[in-house]
């Protein structure tokens, strides 16, 4: 069977990048959107040519034209999108509503994977303002993606370990600390990482696979579902040092929003699910999901003895 034809909507972006190198690298014809207001951005055009020498076929359109969009996605199979739901990157989720119109209208996309890629929103209908904008808009999207009867994979993505691993998960910080690391409530609901790479491999492996039509696809390799305990301690015994640990109660987390800016609070709502409710494994996945993990055997993920080396 030919490989579809894949539209990589954001591919210059954090994940994109990585989903259009793993689309290539999967031997899928891969197209780029090229969105006309690139302007002077001169480090997205370097990347966008980077793929077009790699064999990316770039796609000019733009959002404020809808028949461009519409003319982009003819040209291929499967579309998937990578914008930014992150506040303190660009915050884009609604943007797709104009892509889901163009799949709409264009009538021939055989599967969409909207920009998920974290927490399943579905599961987060009592999330605590302001973070829970984030899944409020992406249950928009699916609504009107599934409204327009259009075929879907929603990829759960879980954490991912540059901002989730490398710094021992915590907060202002990309990196581990030297000395003393907060530890949240107890330290040991189960949380998912996941190395970025690995996630672009795993989606690319769901776009063409019956399995996964019409589901949620969630990234769970078992060796990578660690508490933050464990992740500290992975850690210590690879520096050979023990690091002081401060206790973070739940309560004194949520009383830390007060006075933080926006995207701040939103980011503190997020671990407080995660790392307080342990809303990543705190449920069973049910018939309209699947684990990729079981699905890709093949795939050799990255456990986070590995992902940590690089930091020491």
């Amino acid at each position: 069977m030919a490989k579809s034809k894949v539209l990589v909507v954001g591919g210059t972006g954090y994940i994109g990048k990585r989903i259009v190198k793993a689309s290539l690298a999967q031997g899928y014809p891969t197209f780029v959107l090229q969105r006309r207001e690139i302007g002077l951005d001169i480090d997205k055009l370097q990347m966008l040519l980077g793929f077009k020498k790699e064999g990316a076929v770039l796609v000019e359109a733009s959002f404020s034209d809808l028949q461009s969009l519409v003319n982009a996605v003819k040209q291929v199979d499967v579309v998937i999108c990578t914008m930014s739901g992150v506040h303190f990157r660009s915050h884009n989720l609604l943007l797709q509503l104009k892509l889901v119109e163009a799949i709409k209208e264009a009538g021939n996309v055989k599967r969409f994977l909207p920009s998920e890629f974290g927490i399943d929103p579905a599961l987060m209908g009592n999330a605590l303002e302001p973070g829970r904008v984030t899944f409020d808009e992406k249950m928009v999207v699916r609504k009107a993606i599934e409204e327009a009867n259009i075929p879907f994979t929603y990829v759960s993505a879980n954490c991912f370990a540059a901002y989730f691993a490398g710094n021992l998960s915590q907060m202002g910080t990309l990196l581990p600390p030297k000395d003393k690391v907060s530890i949240y409530g107890d330290g040991n609901k189960k949380v998912v990482f996941m190395d970025e790479d690995d996630v672009a491999t795993y989606t690319m492996k769901t776009i063409d696979d019956p399995r996964t039509l019409n589901k949620t696809v969630y990234l769970r390799p078992p060796e990578n579902i660690l508490t933050q305990r464990q992740l500290v301690q992975i850690w210590e015994n690879m520096i050979g040092k023990q690091l002081q640990k401060i206790t973070i109660p739940a309560q004194d987390f949520l009383a830390s929003i007060k006075g933080l800016g926006y995207a701040e609070q939103v980011g503190v709502g997020h671990f407080y699910h995660i790392f307080y409710e342990g809303c990543l494994t705190n449920f069973e996945i049910g018939e309209n999901g699947e684990e990729a993990s079981q699905l890709y055997p093949e795939v050799k993920y990255t456990r986070m003895d590995q992902y940590l080396k690089i930091y020491l």
